[in-house]
């Protein structure tokens, strides 16, 4: 009857982390939850994790984490196994979104960049551009930032599971600054910051410490960038400038990479 009883158990969610071309920092932030983790190791079975686990990569999977961009060729195949053995898939960080800070050299030689880092370049396979996961599958949700926010990565985990839709906001960084009560860096001291464009999740981090936000998280809905670049020229910041500013964690993201191209052409 007890073995019955088990047989007809549902089994528990089955979860897994995927990583392509990343610095794993987002695998990190899910180890990172700690306490959270344990409580939904419970809740789900952590069936593909090779940062935290060993065990090969075989079966279906309810939910996957996939971390970093699309940077080789085998990597396009991987991804489509991944897709097609999901139910949700969901992308992490600014490579998964954005084709990451490895995206400078979209749109470059590829072939000088081999030739300068790799003493056999002859063995190097590689994909002329960086390209975010939802460039070649669906994906159902994306987690910005570099790193992702571990609060959150457990919020999206925890609405997956429940069958709701994540409560993960979209307007820029600004509105944290003004919940956590900071006093805005760009209007008090002049300091460049991309906090009116940035999509928010990290709490104002660089804000309260009085530096300016640097676009980890990426655009946020509808960013206004030619406003905050006029603002910027006021101030006497030279095009140029501006750009680099841009050509960080999320150089690719399609909101960012337009202001660039619109401004004079500066090499990485």
């Amino acid at each position: 009857m007890t073995g019955t009883a088990e047989a007809g158990r549902a089994r528990p969610p089955r979860l897994g982390v995927f990583k392509f071309a990343s610095c794993d920092g987002c695998q990190l932030s899910l180890l990172d939850c700690e306490d959270e983790l344990l409580a939904l190791s419970e809740a789900v079975q952590i069936a593909y994790f090779l940062e935290a686990t060993r065990q090969p990569l075989a079966g279906q999977f309810d939910v996957a984490l996939v971390e970093g961009s699309i940077s080789a060729p085998e990597q396009l195949e991987q991804i489509r196994d991944v897709r097609q053995r999901s139910r949700y898939l969901v992308a992490i960080g600014a490579c998964a979104t954005a084709g990451g800070i490895q995206a400078l050299r979209n749109g470059a030689d590829v072939a000088d960049f081999l030739s300068l880092v790799y003493a056999r370049p002859d063995f190097i396979q590689t994909l002329a551009d960086s390209t975010p996961i939802s460039a070649h599958v669906a994906v159902d949700f994306e987690l910005r930032g570099c790193p992702i926010d571990k609060k959150q990565l457990v919020e999206l985990l925890l609405a997956l599971l429940a069958g709701r839709r994540p409560r993960v906001p979209n307007h820029a960084v600004c509105l944290e600054c003004k919940r956590a009560g900071y006093v805005c860096v760009m209007v008090t001291q002049g300091t460049p910051c991309l906090g009116p464009i940035t999509h928010a999740g990290c709490g104002a981090l660089c804000p309260g410490y009085d530096r300016g936000c640097y676009g980890c998280f990426g655009p946020a809905a509808r960013p206004n960038v030619t406003s905050l670049q006029a603002q910027f020229a006021r101030t006497g910041m030279a095009p140029d400038t501006f750009q680099r500013l841009l050509g960080t964690f999320n150089v690719a993201a399609p909101a960012f990479a337009a202001a660039r191209q619109a401004l004079p052409i500066v090499s990485p």
